[in-house]
């Protein structure tokens, strides 16, 4: 019989709708919410399970058989040899409960649109071993039994031997789990009796299912007292080798004035890479399978993955995040492990997010800035890699540019106020965001913890949006050009034509290897683009010629009055950053850098 369209399964991940304004902070609170979820872990089957007991499906997707035995066939023991497996795109199935059927048709539809995008990224990016037959949730034992026979002498050692009566359901955050979801659960009465009581049967599973992702739509407690939290999620279940195989996303709000598909898309990402194993209530269980064939089975635990560097400043010590900070910033210094965010985490305590300061745009910063300069960065691909638990396709990670090249120092607390780095501002001026797509004003917030950046602004920031042009208006005699193909936001030192300006002493400074400007009546501008090779380009300013803008250097305009500078190292470098359409309704392609 068809399920209503309340309770199909969904094939995909969750979104929330987005409304996104340039410089906006998509506030994450996963950590607050998981540390009020006790997980339930899958344990192996009991030696002695009688042949009809569910039996626990592992990573590899293949069934426990009881110890030291082989599988029963009816009369007798057998041999069953199975083919190793290999990893495949991971299946993540959503499911909607009866009671979250208040969304209008306008929402279904982007709802539905967004879940389709999301789940060809993520399936496209992680690769598990795939769990045969149908997926069934396990019954959280501390609920269902009053207590357990502790004698291990007892051939029901383990097992549940009084039933709890007030046992009702099964439970993550406010949503039920249906009992067609789960595991059956018995009660042996005797210590030493194989007579068994069926407390709940075993339901049917989910088919073609390697994650379970459960959605609430509802604006609980937790969202109408964080206004800048749009959805958070959980892990709920983990399998015997603590992969997780269920967890819950809460929305918060949704809303059809204005919804960004990309920005949702990410937002829930984001959300789901926390759930599928980015969580430092996890980190622990990461596992080890360099010596190993397959992901998850045959691996051995990696122990504590987390340290304090020399700074105090807490990091991911596991090889790949090791060789993926490396290659970013060019350094071979031992001590770059992934570093977390600091910002209200107890000394000693990790978070479950990259330091902002040091990756900045990173899918799993603490904050999710302008859709346009959110990537699903290598760093955070080699982190997913290191948890032992999936393959990862690591030639998908898109283009982090934030601190590229700079060297181990870049980001600390030491250095980001020094002027040592393009990436980072002093003062209140008005330049050019990182990734040069907007204008930006230099700002901090708290997870900067004082270090400035240049932040989209507010209104009319996007160089590659024609309907800014029109908010421009005081700017008449500046050259700008907005719109489509390839505008870009430049520095300018009071660039206008010549007969509609006088041009004041202008200060520019150069730093050697450095590409920092400093000048009290320095600009952002927009201007178009042309690359003619990697790290070259030509500039095009209203009513002049195509010229050739030097890398880290300045440049003259014909029939204008002031210097244009050229960013050296951010323009013509990365094929996958490039300025979207005005409506932006696709996820940003990937590149394989």
């Amino acid at each position: 019989m068809a399920l209503p369209p309340s309770q199909r399964l969904w094939v995909g991940m969750l979104v929330v709708m987005v409304v996104e304004l340039p410089g906006v902070l998509q506030k994450c609170i996963f950590d607050e919410v998981q540390a009020q979820v006790r997980a339930v872990r899958a344990a192996p089957i009991h030696p002695d399970s009688p042949p009809n007991e569910p039996r626990l499906r592992s990573l590899t997707g293949q069934e426990h058989p009881p110890p030291s035995k082989q599988q029963t066939n009816g009369g007798g023991w057998r041999t069953v040899k199975s083919p190793p497996a290999s990893p495949q795109p991971i299946r993540i199935h959503t499911w909607i409960p009866r009671e979250n059927d208040n969304l209008s048709d306008a929402e279904k539809d982007r709802l539905k649109s967004a879940v389709a995008e999301a789940v060809r990224v993520v399936s496209s990016l992680l690769s598990v071993n795939r769990v045969l037959g149908p997926l069934l949730l396990s019954r959280d034992v501390n609920k269902y039994c009053k207590f357990i026979w502790s004698n291990s002498r007892n051939t029901n050692y383990n097992r549940c031997g009084r039933a709890n009566n007030n046992y009702r359901s099964e439970t993550c955050l406010d949503v039920t789990i249906p009992d067609d979801h789960l595991a059956g659960c018995d009660i042996y009465p005797e210590p030493d009796s194989p007579r068994r009581t069926v407390l709940r049967p075993e339901g049917a599973g989910l088919p073609d299912t390697d994650f379970l992702l459960y959605l609430h739509t509802q604006s609980t407690d937790k969202c109408r007292a964080e206004p800048d939290v749009f959805a958070y999620a959980v892990h709920c279940q983990t399998d015997t080798h603590g992969r997780p195989v269920a967890g819950v996303v809460v929305i918060c709000r949704l809303t059809e004035s204005t919804y960004n598909h990309q920005a949702t898309v990410q937002t829930m990402i984001h959300e789901l890479f926390h759930a599928l194993g980015f969580s430092k209530d996890l980190f622990h269980t990461w596992r080890d399978c360099s010596s190993s064939s397959q992901v998850g089975a045959g691996c051995s635990p990696r122990g504590k993955v987390i340290h304090s560097d020399g700074s105090g400043q807490m990091r991911i010590y596991t090889p790949s995040v090791i060789s993926a900070l490396q290659r970013h910033l060019a350094s071979t210094d031992p001590e770059l492990g992934g570093p977390l965010e600091n910002l209200d985490v107890q000394p000693g305590r990790v978070s479950s997010h990259w330091e902002s300061r040091v990756l900045r745009g990173s899918i799993m910063a603490a904050v999710l800035e302008d859709s346009t300069t959110v990537r699903i960065d290598p760093i955070t691909l080699a982190a997913l890699q290191d948890t032992g638990w999936y393959t990862v396709n690591l030639s998908r990670a898109q283009s982090l540019v934030w601190g590229d090249g700079e060297g181990a120092m870049f980001g600390s607390l030491s250095t980001c106020q020094d002027n040592s780095s393009f990436f980072f501002c002093t003062g209140s001026g008005v330049g050019c965001h990182f990734l040069h797509l907007h204008k930006g004003e230099c700002q901090t917030d708290p997870y900067l913890e004082g270090c400035g950046v240049f932040k989209p602004l507010k209104n009319a920031s996007e160089c590659w949006k024609k309907d800014n042009t029109r908010q421009t208006a005081g700017d008449d005699w500046s050259g700008e050009i907005l719109g489509l193909n390839s505008r870009q936001c430049f520095l300018t030192c009071i660039l206008c034509l010549t007969l509609f300006c006088s041009l004041s002493t202008c200060l520019l400074h150069l730093y050697i290897h450095q590409s920092f400007v400093s000048s009290s009546s320095v600009e952002g501008r927009c201007y178009r683009h042309r690359c003619t090779g990697p790290n070259r380009y030509q500039i095009q300013v209203y009513g002049s010629e195509w010229v050739d803008c030097p890398s880290g250097d300045t440049v003259q305009i014909k029939g204008y009055q002031g210097l244009v500078f050229c960013p050296d190292r951010r323009l013509c470098l990365y094929p996958d950053i490039n300025p979207p359409s005005d409506d932006v309704n696709t996820f940003p392609s990937s590149h394989t850098r």
